[in-house]
C-alpha cells in the first residue's frame, strides 16, 4: 500500500529541551491515523513540523515521498489542514474567508461549499469578530473539506463544536475514506478516534510508544471479564493475570491480562461456569494504562 506520509526518528530539540525524542510513525493511502496523547505529549509539534512550519532536529519526515521541509509548498498544495484553535480576519465574513482560503488552495466547489455550510448550520452572513470558538471552527472546517486534497490534517478539529456538529464532522471523515483520502487525525476525544481511525499511535513525552490497530493494541492490555459461577470463585485472587477482581455471591468481575487469558480460565471452570462475557477494551482504557500504568 501506497506510503502518504513517513516519520522515522522524528526529533525536535528547544535549547536544552526535547519536545520530540523519538517520533516515528505511517500514514498509508486510504487510511485514518489517530494520534492522541495529552497536552504537552508532542502531537502538535510534530504537525507543525509535517506542515514545514517547524524544522526538526533530527530524524526524517516525508510526505508523498518529499521532505516536509524542503518541499512544503510543493506538499502544500496536495494537503488540507485543520487546528484546533482558528483564528480568522475579524472584519470579513465567514463567507469570504471559506471563499479566500478555497481560492488559496485553487478549489472551485461551490455546490460542495454550500452543501458543508447547511450540515455545519454555519451563518456566513455574520462577520468573524461574533464567531463562537465553535463557529470559527466551523470555517476552517468547511473550508477544507470543501477542498479536494489527498491528505487531510486535523488537530483537534472538533475542539468547540456541540456533539450534533461532532457528528457531521465524524460522518465527513468517514466520507472521504470511503473517497480513498488519507487523514492524520489529532484529538483528546478517544470516542472520536475509536469510532474514526483503522489505526493509532500513541504518543508521550516526545515518543511514540505504540502503533497499531484497536485490535492488534488490544492484545497488549486488559479484557474486561464477568463470570457466574455455581460456587464462589474465592481461589481466583491467587491467579496469575487478574486484576481488580471484585467478588459478590458467585460471580465474578475482574481485569485480566490478555497474555494470562488461557490459564485464567482454566482456573475459572472448576468452579462450574453458568455465565461468562467478556468486554474488550476501550481506546480510553489502552490510553490510560500506557499514562498510568493501571
Amino acid at each position: 500500500m501506497m506510503m502518504i506520509a513517513e516519520i522515522k526518528g522524528l526529533q525536535k530539540k528547544y535549547k536544552s529541551f526535547y519536545a520530540l525524542k523519538n517520533v516515528t510513525m505511517d500514514l498509508k493511502k486510504g487510511e485514518v491515523l489517530g494520534f492522541i496523547g495529552p497536552n504537552g505529549a508532542g502531537k502538535s509539534t510534530t504537525i507543525r513540523i509535517l506542515l514545514g512550519l517547524v524544522k526538526g532536529s533530527g530524524g526524517t519526515a516525508r510526505i508523498f515521498g518529499k521532505d516536509v521541509w524542503d518541499n512544503a509548498i510543493d506538499i502544500h498544495k496536495r494537503l488540507s489542514y485543520v487546528p484546533g484553535d482558528v483564528h480568522l480576519w475579524p472584519n470579513l465574513t465567514g463567507g469570504e474567508i471559506i471563499d479566500i482560503f478555497m481560492r488559496l488552495h485553487g478549489t472551485k466547489n461551490d455546490a460542495r461549499r454550500d452543501e458543508l455550510i447547511e450540515k455545519f448550520q454555519l451563518d456566513i452572513r455574520k462577520k468573524a469578530r461574533t464567531y463562537s470558538k465553535g463557529n470559527r471552527q466551523k470555517v476552517a472546517l468547511i473550508a477544507a473539506l470543501s477542498s479536494d486534497a489527498e491528505l487531510y490534517i486535523f488537530d483537534e478539529p472538533t475542539s468547540g463544536l456541540d456533539p450534533l456538529m461532532e457528528a457531521v464532522f465524524q460522518e465527513e471523515v468517514a466520507n472521504l475514506k470511503n473517497q480513498g483520502k488519507s487523514i492524520l487525525l489529532s484529538s483528546h476525544i478517544l470516542s472520536e478516534v475509536e469510532r474514526l481511525c483503522d489505526r493509532v499511535a500513541i504518543i508521550r513525552q516526545g515518543e511514540v510508544i505504540e502503533t497499531g490497530t484497536l485490535e492488534e493494541l488490544r492484545h497488549l492490555t486488559r479484557y474486561q471479564y464477568k463470570v457466574v459461577t455455581r460456587e464462589k470463585p474465592i481461589e481466583l485472587s491467587n491467579v496469575k493475570g487478574v486484576h481488580d477482581l471484585t467478588i459478590t455471591g458467585t460471580s465474578a468481575v475482574f481485569q485480566a491480562d490478555a497474555d494470562h487469558i488461557e490459564t485464567i480460565l482454566q482456573a475459572i471452570m472448576p468452579y462450574h461456569v453458568t455465565k461468562l462475557e467478556s468486554v474488550p477494551p476501550t481506546l480510553e482504557s489502552l490510553f490510560m494504562r500506557h499514562y498510568t500504568g493501571k
